[in-house]
Formats: structure tokens, sequence, C-alpha cells
């Protein structure tokens, strides 16, 4: 029974303990509150403080990252956590397997492959950016052993995007919704159990590190065809959803943090944000869970807990 510590409790960290203590490892789950579903060992701990991760994961095969700092919070949370991370993994030996994104590449023109040049755009770009060359470095210096795995906008149960807090309320309530968003520029989805699968996936094979995959996911599906297929799946009624003008975004951002933090990243949605995931689906043979399967997750989960 292997070792493995998970960092971050949100819904990619509590699937990835789930599949590892489905296959007989032990995990220890990382939060600063402590506590975990059945099965798996809570530990309150602030990933931060490397010395004490690195004492939580002494033995430990891996420490995956899948925790994250509030959005508006990334400019000042994430480099600490980092370095936390970095300096866990280099004390205990482990593995250091990271949750990333693609803020990193900035505005592309065609699919976003892993081998384009990181050109970040925002300044949560820069710092996911930084935090991922920081630990990139620290293994080819041979001081830790590491990769990072990339996907795009979440889908499934959990899952936190402009989508599902903006869209998916209203439309299961059977009222219009409003997204900053080009309603019919493709875009690509990313199923939380597929970053799960990638994460471990990647983990388990030494010949896959040092570098960064991309998530296995579906063929993009612009927002006015998820909202579409949102509405059907839910049996209400047809989806009425209108793009919520760049003012309206920027007016709301002098008032709600989230909104403001939003505005720098407003490319992704205004034009074609679309990710090539070729190399993880031939090198894992990972096949992306349909888009319907993951916004039926979320329309039970809404529903289970009394959103709708």
């Amino acid at each position: 029974m292997a070792l493995q510590v998970v960092v971050g409790q949100g819904p990619v960290g509590t699937a990835v303990a789930r599949l590892l203590v489905q296959r007989g490892d032990h995990v220890k789950l990382i939060s600063r509150r402590g506590g975990a579903p059945d099965g798996i060992e809570g530990v309150a701990a602030d990933a931060t403080n490397g010395d004490e991760l690195a004492r939580i994961a002494e033995g430990a095969a891996t420490i995956y990252s899948c925790a994250g700092p509030p959005y508006p919070q990334w400019a000042t949370d994430w480099p600490p956590l980092g370095a936390g991370l970095v300096r866990a993994a280099e004390l205990s030996k482990a593995l250091l397997v990271t949750t990333g994104n693609l803020y990193g590449y900035g505005e592309v023109d065609g699919p976003i492959r892993e081998d384009l040049p990181l050109k970040p755009n925002s300044v949560k770009g820069q710092v996911r950016t930084q935090v991922w060359t920081d630990a990139l470095k620290a293994h080819e210096a041979g001081r830790i052993r590491t990769a990072e795995v990339r996907g795009s906008d979440y889908l499934g149960a959990g899952a936190m995007s402009p989508y599902s807090v903006l869209v998916l309320p209203k439309l299961l309530a059977g009222k219009a919704a409003s997204i900053p968003a080009d309603l019919d520029a493709p875009h690509s989805w990313t199923y939380v159990g597929d970053v799960a699968r990638t994460l471990i996936a990647v983990a388990d094979d030494d010949t896959k590190w040092g570098r960064a995959w991309h998530v296995p996911s579906p063929e993009p599906l612009s927002v006015r065809a998820l909202a579409t297929l949102t509405a059907e799946l839910a049996g209400t009624a047809p989806a009425r959803i209108s793009s919520m003008p760049s003012f309206v975004l920027r007016l709301g951002g002098l008032f709600n943090s989230t909104a403001r933090a939003s505005i720098e990243t407003q490319y992704q949605w205004r034009r074609p944000f679309t990710v090539d995931s070729t190399p993880a689906m031939v090198a894992f043979g990972i096949e992306p869970v349909p888009v319907a399967d993951a916004v039926r997750e979320m329309i039970e989960l809404n529903r289970s807990t009394g959103r709708q």
C-alpha cells in the first residue's frame, strides 16, 4: 500500500484521493480545515509551510498539488504555495505533480498545444508560469521530480467556472442567463474526473515527468451549445442565454473582486479557446468523458444539494 499526499480538498483533489483509495493506496488529504470523505485520512495543514508539509509527506510516493487560492488572490497567494510545495517535495523526496491550467500560454491563434512557448498576457498567467518554471528548474537541477497537468474550464460535479456559476443555476431554474462571452466561439471544456485520471497516470510513469501534459478533453463546444445541452438534459425550459457586454463586467468589478479579477482573462471567452490534448490521449490511453456525462453530474449535484 503506497502512501500518497493530496493537497487540496476541492473537486480535483477529492477525485484524485478517491481514485487512489480505490486502487488500495493510503491517502492523506491536506486542507486548512482537515476532514475527508470516508476511507481517506484528512489532515489539517498549511501547504505554504514546506517543512510541515514535508513531515506529513514523509515516505509518500507522490504529492498531488490540487489546491488553489481564491481567484482574486492568485498574484499574492500562489507564489508562497508553489514554493511550499517545491520545498516539501525536496525534503520528502516525493514526486510533485501539479494541477495547472492554460493561462500561461496567453492569447493563442488556433488550438493550444503543449509545445507552445509560455507567453502569459495576464497577471494570473504570469504567476502560474512562474510557479511552474520554478518547479521545473528544481527538477532540472535534480532537487525534485515534477510534472504538470493542464486543463481548460472544468465541467463535472463541483466544477467552478463562469459557466457553472453564472449560467447553470439560471438554466436549472428555467430563467434567462448572461455570461461575459462570445456565445458561439468554440471553447474547450475539461471534465474534473479526467483531470484526476491524468494526474495519476502521469505520476505512475517516470518517463512522463519533467514536462506539462494537457488533460484529454472532448471536442470544443460553444457556450450556447453547452447551454442548450444543459437545458435538454435537465428537462427545463429551452436555454435562454445572452452575452454580457464587457462594460457590465467592468462595472461589476467595481463591487465584486471575482468579477474584477476576471477582466484580464476575457480573451479566453471572447474568442475561440481550444486545447489540443492528443499527446496525453495517446500516451496514457485516456478517452475524455463525454460533455453530456459531465453536465449530468453537475445537474444531479445541484439538485441533490437543493440549489435546484
